[in-house]
């Protein structure tokens, strides 16, 4: 439900109980309004009438009793009703919410935000201004960081589905796109398998968004025709190795994401794999905010002097002959 009458300094009074009329409390008063409840025909009287600038039904027809029939006509002939319609069953709708700027969610998403009732989110999620895009929603911190686990990705899961099968309607946010390493399949799998309506929103994907942030396109017209998005999470193989030199010298982009931790093996598996010295490499840190910063080598400079070594996480990597597009002239060969 979208509150779009203004109503901040106003009374309102919700009439019912249960998880609509909790839903309505949440939503006049995170508007601004002065929020009222009576649960029952005999908790509405003059005294909680007075000042009250709007009544809300909370309930559905079907759901009024005579003793509700006859205090709602009296209140109707003294203060503006409102009926709202009946909430609908819980569903999960998993948002991307792109590489972090509030202003890069889509449409879709930011629908989704403001129609939620509970909002599980990542790390690198856009929450800075989340209370305000989703008003009176739950927000519950899910995202794991170094030493902070506060729940592991079965028990998201688990509350993600107890919460819908609750009657809400619950927002996974997760940065980027849910499907690029955000283990978005999994979930929506888990809410089906339990009988739970699911949809996606998709993101904007930081693999390619935060290069372009930083000016490098991540394919280009005579130097790059293909890429490859990869997690640098773990350590990659021998034959993985083999496989990313290959690519880049066929002329094609490497873009690395959550691999700040494990660059340095990466860059000597692909020097041992044969990889070119003068491979344009670039980090950018804090993409679209405003701390981004952009550390640009090769990757023989970045293993010999460590010139990659000071980066820090959320940061994006990209190798290839890309990296020099950026309309930056402080590579070698440039």
């Amino acid at each position: 439900m979208l509150i779009e009458t203004r109503v901040d300094g106003l009374t309102v009074l919700v009439l019912g109980a249960g998880a609509q009329a909790a839903r309505l409390e949440r939503r006049y008063a995170a508007a601004g309004a002065l929020v009222r409840t009576a649960s029952m025909p005999d908790d509405v009287t003059p005294a909680l009438l007075d000042g009250v600038a709007l009544v809300v039904v909370a309930f559905t027809p079907a759901e009024v009793s005579a003793e509700w029939d006859l205090t709602l006509a009296g209140v109707a002939r003294t203060h503006l009703l409102s009926r709202e319609p009946e909430a609908p069953a819980g569903q999960v709708t998993l948002v991307g919410g792109g590489p972090g700027a509030d202003d890069l969610l889509t449409l879709a998403a930011v629908r989704a935000l403001a129609t939620a009732d509970v909002i599980l989110f990542d790390r690198l999620a856009p929450t800075d201004h989340l209370a305000d895009l989703a008003p009176g929603a739950e927000l519950i911190d899910v995202g794991k960081r170094p030493g902070h686990h506060p729940l592991g990705q079965t028990e998201i899961e688990s509350l993600m589905i107890e919460r819908a099968r609750a009657g809400q309607r619950v927002v996974r946010l997760k940065g980027g796109d849910p499907f690029v390493f955000g283990r978005g399949a999994e979930e929506l799998g888990s809410a089906r398998a339990a009988g739970v309506s699911a949809r996606v929103v998709p993101g904007i994907s930081a693999a390619i968004a935060v290069p372009a942030a930083a000016g490098i396109p991540v394919t280009y017209r005579e130097v790059s025709h293909h890429f490859t998005v990869i997690s640098g999470h773990h350590p990659l193989s021998g034959d993985e190795h083999a496989h990313l030199t290959r690519a880049l010298t066929l002329g094609g982009t490497v873009v690395v994401l959550m691999g700040v931790g494990t660059l340095p093996h990466l860059l000597a598996g692909l020097l041992r794999a044969g990889l070119a010295r003068q491979t344009p490499v670039a980090a950018i840190e804090r993409g679209y905010t405003p701390d981004q910063a952009s550390t640009l080598s090769t990757v023989g400079e970045a293993v010999a002097e460590a010139t990659l070594a000071g980066i820090s996480s959320p940061a994006v990597i990209v190798l290839g002959n890309v990296v020099r597009i950026g309309g930056r002239a402080d590579l070698p060969g440039t």
